[in-house]
């Protein structure tokens, strides 16, 4: 089987990141994969099979019949037997390709979100309507993503199915480890993940860390990530004095090593599908703190797997810090707890097993209704 991911850009991104790693465990379980990309980046993303970039200019995102053609010339020329479209534009340009360049083949796109929250004005909800219609099925990242969908847009239940994310299996040094090198920490660390952007709440993050400082005066918080309210959020830090206390690391490539680094991983999103970077805590067997939303409250367990607060209760937040903090013990249940889920269920090696069965019901159905359109 040949798979073709369209993906946004060549970017340090859930969506991309996801995507390139789900590329490269179908490419070693036999299969042909191509990543292509709309626009052109700098970022090498972890795949190391063949990559085209289409081109397209930021400014024709609308409208750009160029790159339209050129993704139109790659599926007549590489033959691929789906697309998989991730996010960003990467519908747009399938769906707009195949009506007018009249290509066959089924699209797939990936929900890795509560989409709702983004498609809230009519014009929104029929444009993208229209562009579902011409999908052969939704990969929603979690169950709540998807009983999302499925209310915004109630004819396209029956193409939705569940996969959701995973993460990469790969030698990690976890606290407890660090710890015997480095001795008794007295200055908690925090991390947080994530692009720098409206969903991810970083203006309350740091109302949440300032707030933690009146209890732990050496508490560290270090950001990993970057995106365009950054430089807001540098100021805020800025203007606040809080400039001592908080790190901004930018972009990693790697980020488990940082997160392995950590007292706490704190995630005060207030829109999420089903956030990789909770995966990835539990796999380093570090606690996590976060708000319950979207498919979050589906693997962060309250006291069971994690520390799961209601949306926008900044006191509980900062309280279910402190336990993680003061109760070691009852921490360390947690987190065996979390890194039983993540090793049993969310493994990328596993998860691409599971898109696998995904396309070859999808190819198997298209190629049956192909035929018979042929022979009417």
């Amino acid at each position: 089987m040949t798979i073709l991911h369209l993906v946004q850009k060549p970017q340090m991104r859930g969506a991309e990141i996801f995507a390139a790693q789900l590329a490269s465990h179908t490419h070693r379980n036999g299969h042909r994969v191509i990543l292509v990309s709309l626009f052109p980046g700098t970022v090498q993303l972890p795949f190391d099979g063949k990559t085209i970039n289409l081109g397209g200019k930021k400014g024709h995102r609308l409208w750009n019949l160029t790159a339209w053609r050129k993704l139109a010339n790659i599926i007549k020329q590489e033959k691929p037997d789906l697309i998989q479209a991730n996010a960003g534009d990467t519908l747009k340009y399938a769906v707009f390709s195949k009506l007018i360049f009249r290509w066959k083949q089924p699209i797939i796109f990936r929900n890795a979100s509560t989409i709702s929250l983004y498609i809230k004005t009519w014009p929104a909800k029929i444009w993208n309507r229209f562009l579902f219609r011409h999908t052969d099925k939704i990969v929603s990242v979690s169950k709540t993503s998807a009983t999302d969908f499925a209310q915004l847009f109630p004819k396209c239940k029956d193409k939705i199915v569940i996969v959701p994310i995973g993460i990469e299996e790969a030698p990690v040094k976890r606290k407890a480890d660090l710890a015997k090198q480095n001795g008794h920490r007295l200055s908690p660390i925090l991390v947080h993940v994530g692009g720098f952007t409206y969903e991810k709440n970083h203006i309350r993050l740091i109302a949440i860390y300032q707030e933690l400082q009146t209890i732990y005066p050496h508490a560290r918080l270090h950001l990993v990530g970057d995106g365009p309210l950054r430089k807001d959020i540098e100021e805020i830090v800025k203007q606040k004095g809080l400039g001592f206390g908080i790190r901004f690391l930018g972009a990693q490539k790697e980020v488990m090593p940082l997160i392995a680094e950590a007292d706490v991983l704190l995630l005060p999103s207030i829109i999420e599908g089903l956030p990789g970077v909770i995966l990835e805590a539990f796999y380093c067997k570090i606690p996590v703190v976060a708000y319950d939303v979207g498919g979050v409250g589906e693997v962060l367990i309250n006291n069971d797997t994690g520390h799961l607060v209601r949306k926008g209760d900044e006191t509980a937040f900062v309280d279910a810090i402190c336990d993680v903090i003061e109760n070691k013990e009852a921490e360390s249940y947690l987190v065996q707890n979390a890194y039983h889920l993540v090793i049993s269920a969310y493994l990328n090696k596993k998860i691409a097993r599971r898109f696998m069965n995904v396309y070859e019901s999808v190819v198997r159905h298209w190629k049956e209704v192909y035929h018979l359109q042929k022979m009417i």
